[in-house]
């Protein structure tokens, strides 16, 4: 049926908490839940949206323009040829020019950029009080990835990774409230273990968990929009 509306589907994969935010994030860009599947550490969520047909008048005029191209370009071939031809025996008797003296050797790599923190870094400490989602995330994400940052934060959620007993995925937060935190990026650490945290300070406890503040210092990763996860690979983690 020429009316009949056709769909797109997506399939995104949450850490337990983090549903609603994803879920109000994909029906901002038009997707619609059609299925929530709960697990025991993530939840998978099915979403839908209809395709926009694209019109038959623009296809018929990008046909249209690819033909003229087509013919354009082709003529122009066939000019450059005969010119060419013409200028050979002008150009044969030409002494050809050495190559200038050695480059300019390019300027030595710059040192290691400072350490990326909320007191140094107006951008970075509007993150910490953004929203999730925030494109604002993925903005610093994409400038920043591979640099340090620096804060005081929590363990929102932590949960063995895949089958381990002895790996983990960490979810982090800005500030000390734990698993209530609301403001700021869902920073992840994923399949690490106590020991990757490299845990400093006083008194090193003997284990870690949810409601535990630390001062974090970690290298940037990517940002997932569809979850809205700031991913982050763990340097250091002082004891506050």
């Amino acid at each position: 049926m020429a009316d009949e509306i056709k769909y797109e589907y997506k399939t995104v994969q949450t850490v337990r908490g983090t549903d609603g935010l994803v879920i109000s994030k994909m029906q901002k860009d038009g997707w619609e839940l059609v299925e929530q599947l709960p697990g025991k550490l993530r939840t998978t969520l099915n979403f839908r949206r209809p395709k926009k047909p694209l019109p038959r008048l623009l296809i018929g005029a990008g046909a249209a323009v690819l033909v003229v191209l087509a013919a354009i370009i082709g003529t122009g071939a066939a000019l450059s040829d005969g010119d060419e031809e013409k200028d050979a025996p002008a150009s044969s008797g030409a002494t050809s020019e050495k190559p200038s003296a050695t480059p300019t050797p390019t300027a030595a790599a710059p040192t290691a950029a400072a350490v990326i923190t909320p007191q140094n870094n107006t951008e970075f400490a509007a993150l910490l009080k953004a929203d999730p989602c925030d494109e604002a995330n993925l903005d610093f994400a994409t400038k920043h990835e591979g640099q340090t940052v620096a804060f005081d934060g929590s363990i929102r959620h932590m949960a063995p990774h895949g089958d381990y007993h002895t790996r983990y995925d960490f979810l982090l937060g800005p500030g000390d409230k734990g698993p209530q935190t609301t403001d700021g990026p869902n920073f992840k650490y994923e399949d690490v273990n106590t020991g990757n945290l490299n845990l400093t300070g006083k008194q090193i406890p003997a284990t870690v968990g949810v409601g535990d503040k630390f001062r974090f210092v970690a290298e940037v990763g990517e940002f997932n929009a569809d979850q809205c996860l700031f991913f982050l690979a763990p340097v250091s983690t002082e004891i506050r």
